[in-house]
């Protein structure tokens, strides 16, 4: 089946939500930032700790369904005698339903600037290495 892919996560957001837990996690990373700016509520996702250079056919991970999505901003201002200065970041914070585990069957798309697809099935438990 395929599905939007969300690379480089860390291996301690995989595992929690490899124990059934509802999480919220904020992307800030441009290759992720892109990819979820376009997701919508109800969406099926595939996360890995892969990085993105690296994501081929077998990279494991795991199918989570969106719940939630929020778009901020944060403004930084830094002053004193001599300069000021004024910073702003724009992050994704995802509300994310884990559902199974899965193995990347083939990479759709994984073009800088575009949404990251992966065609990947899903792996009963009994079955998981």
């Amino acid at each position: 089946m395929e599905y939007i892919a969300l690379t480089g996560i860390s291996e301690r957001v995989i595992s929690d939500l490899r124990q059934n837990r509802l999480l919220t996690i904020e992307i800030r990373s441009p290759h992720n930032f892109l990819t979820a700016l376009r997701m919508n509520v109800g969406d099926m996702l595939f996360l890995t700790h892969t990085s993105p250079e690296d994501l081929t056919g077998g990279s494991m991970g795991i199918i989570t369904k969106l719940v939630r999505h929020q778009v901020s901003t944060h403004r930084v201002m830094q002053s004193n005698e001599a300069f000021y200065e004024e910073r702003e970041t724009t992050s994704l914070r995802l509300q994310l339903d884990p559902k199974c585990i899965a193995r990347i069957r083939k990479v759709l798309n994984n073009t800088i600037g575009e949404v990251t697809k992966v065609d990947a099935e899903e792996i009963p438990l009994y079955n998981a290495r």
